[in-house]
């Protein structure tokens, strides 16, 4: 093979805890809305934690009819509502013929946590006879894109990442990679989560990683400020439809932005700590922009990982300066988790979302409740308002557990 086939954004759908749809989501991004609250799915009180970001009002009988859904935990229902809209958003038709060439590939971090639970308690109380039969494709993380192959006849490869907070990124970056082989014309492709249950609040309040900002819950999500405590814990879903230029031209669809790069590297370090001076990150950053053909002042917008918690953003903050050197200080960097909270293994997908939307409009998505900066975070995390700006090219950071890095890098579609 010469040369890479080039491969656009043509259709966006998410489920997140600030609406159901693009749309809504975007609006609250806009408008600085934080979709964090008080955790209503189980009761918190043994727990340091009582925030998180869910997902509000999801009706998933809009999408699955009640016999489906005793075989779907809610992370799969989460990335079937969002595969829905952007497969109606980019008009995409999987005819007969054109099924073997669309693929399915969506990241999850730990699956169906909420289906194991409570089969465990049906094992503990009335035994093994009282596990659903349905326990092991409700919960495996493959059943996610599995079942968005199943419903729209998508033949292409069908697989998932797991790969901690990276698992959505790595799956675009990947369903990127066969697009550009030619070994598929059409991805779906994203990444779901939901692990707001008692094991996965109490398994991080375990690790101390999660933010006890319970008495300001929409202001507990705060990258890069000096007062942050930890992550927020959000859940939902972000897919993506990503084709070939030229198949995407023959059948008119519109456009989004190019995905043009994507850099995978491994700390190699600690299970849960990033490498020193966000070695690893910085690498996948280079990695990316030589893969996008972009240089580094090329770029103007860095979606960073941004968790709020302590030891990532400074890191980051680090190896972004290393990455881009004194360009740097010319990027404009936001965590858009300030507003959606961490959606662990979907994160990447909604921030890709964010990134490729960031393009199409020309408008920069802020930082929130950055309201005292931290002296090791000094860049320009555009703080607390949209900016509108002329944007190029933009990168989406992805820094999961295990020293796990994944980098997309998005441009202005150009013709």
């Amino acid at each position: 093979m010469t040369h890479k086939r080039r491969v656009v954004v043509t259709g966006m759908g998410c489920v997140s805890p600030l609406g159901l749809d693009l749309a809504a989501t975007w609006d609250g991004l806009m408008n600085c809305r934080s979709g964090v609250g008080m955790i209503t799915r189980f009761d918190t009180e043994r727990f340091p934690t009582k925030i998180a970001a869910e997902v509000k009002g999801f009706d998933p009988e809009k999408w699955i009819s009640k016999r489906e859904l005793r075989q779907m935990d809610r992370f799969i229902q989460f990335a079937i509502a969002a595969a829905d809209e952007a497969i109606n958003d980019a008009g995409l038709e999987i005819t007969p013929e054109l099924a073997p060439s669309v693929g399915t590939l969506v990241g999850a971090g730990l699956g169906g946590l909420e289906t194991l639970e409570k089969n465990r308690d049906q094992f503990t109380i009335k035994g093994p006879r009282r596990i659903s039969p349905y326990f092991i494709p409700s919960m495996i993380s493959n059943l996610a894109p599995g079942q968005i192959s199943i419903r729209y006849n998508a033949k292409g490869p069908c697989i998932t990442t797991t790969t901690a907070c990276s698992s959505a990124s790595h799956a675009l970056g990947d369903a990127l990679r066969w697009i550009q082989l030619g070994e598929v014309d059409a991805m779906i492709a994203g990444g779901a989560e939901a692990t707001i249950t008692e094991l996965g609040v109490g398994g991080f309040n375990a690790m101390k990683a999660l933010s006890t900002r319970n008495e300001e819950p929409i202001r507990a999500s705060r990258p890069f400020d000096r007062d942050r405590d930890g992550f927020v814990i959000a859940e939902g879903a972000g897919i993506l439809i990503l084709e070939s230029l030229e198949f995407a031209t023959a059948r008119g669809a519109k456009i989004y932005a190019e995905f043009t790069g994507y850099g995978a590297t491994a700390d190699a370090n600690h299970i849960t700590a990033p490498a020193p001076d966000g070695e690893g990150a910085v690498r996948c950053m280079l990695q990316c922009m030589k893969s996008a053909g972009v240089s580094p002042h090329e770029v103007q917008y860095v979606n960073a990982h941004g968790t709020s918690t302590p030891l990532n953003d400074p890191l980051e903050t680090m190896a972004i300066k290393t990455a881009f050197g004194d360009h740097a200080r010319k990027l404009a960097v936001s965590s858009t988790k300030s507003m959606t909270g961490h959606l662990l293994g979907a994160a990447g997908a909604i921030e890709a979302i964010i990134s490729a939307k960031t393009l199409a409009d020309q408008v920069i998505l802020p930082t929130i409740n950055l309201e005292t900066p931290d002296p090791e975070c000094d860049l320009d995390y555009v703080p607390n308002e949209p900016r509108e700006m002329p944007i190029a090219n933009a990168i989406s950071n992805s820094l999961g557990f295990g020293g796990t890095n994944a980098t997309l890098c998005f441009s202005k579609f150009s013709g």
